[in-house]
């Protein structure tokens, strides 16, 4: 009998733009209901490889499968048919509409009309948008659109949710509620969160992928990696290294 597939898994996977490779070789996987974030500065190739798994890029060479499946030429939508939900940095929602209207045209989509109602509400509940589910969604602070598109995604019912620095221009306040959000929904799916912020990495993160020039430069618990010294004084930047340092001590 054969393993069980991986979630998500990549296979020398890479893509070059004017011959340079911006993602080299890359072997990556992702298991059943696994919390995985990836890290890296500008130009390191995280957000590259997040647009491979996505399907917004094509590889030059190796393959992206999802349980078993290669999703090569894939739409983006044809992706999300196979259980995978997208959340970009910027918000994708209907800003006319209310929370609750956002959040009922997304389930329409995927569940049974007698069904829906009750999966709204579980996903407003999810998220905390009770107080908020008849107002405009247009009206929002930045942090509600972003929790509002999340819900779209959660609406839709799927086992892995990837994410485009969620806790990009938010509050304090608001990226730690973020956290408790990411947390809360990895009890049911899978995440992969794309970030720059160290400090929401180290509230959510449990593996911790490191990419630098294309490939992955290493892969460990969060711990592990804010103690090595390539990540502390050369990948992330020497300007981090005591905030680093003082964080894994």
């Amino acid at each position: 009998m054969s393993a069980t597939p991986f979630l998500l898994e990549t296979r020398d996977l890479g893509i070059s733009f004017g011959g340079v490779r911006a993602v080299q070789s890359v072997n990556f996987q992702l298991a059943e209901g696994e919390l995985r974030c990836l890290i890296g500065p500008n130009g390191a190739g995280k957000s590259t490889f997040f647009k491979l798994l996505t399907g917004q890029y094509q590889p030059s060479q190796g393959e992206v499968r999802v349980r078993g499946k290669p999703i090569a030429g894939l739409q983006s939508h044809q992706i999300a048919r196979l259980g995978v939900g997208i959340k970009t940095q910027v918000p994708n929602v209907f800003n006319g509409l209310s929370v609750r209207e956002n959040v009922w045209l997304s389930a329409s989509r995927v569940t049974p009309k007698a069904l829906v109602e009750r999966a709204v509400d579980d996903v407003l509940e999810r998220l905390q948008l009770g107080p908020v589910r008849d107002r405009i969604v247009g009206e929002l602070a930045h942090g509600q659109r972003q929790w509002v598109e999340l819900g779209l995604v959660l609406a839709t019912g799927p086992d892995l949710i990837l994410l485009d620095e969620p806790a990009a221009g938010m509050s304090d306040e608001e990226v730690e509620r973020t956290a408790v959000l990411i947390r809360a929904i990895n009890e049911r799916c899978a995440l992969i969160v794309v970030e720059h912020d160290m400090e929401f990495i180290r509230i959510i993160a449990k593996t911790v992928t490191v990419f630098n020039r294309g490939q992955v430069l290493m892969e460990d618990s969060c711990e592990a990696v804010l103690r090595d010294e390539r990540v502390r004084d050369v990948y992330l930047g020497r300007q981090l290294h005591a905030d680093l340092a003082g964080s894994a001590t």
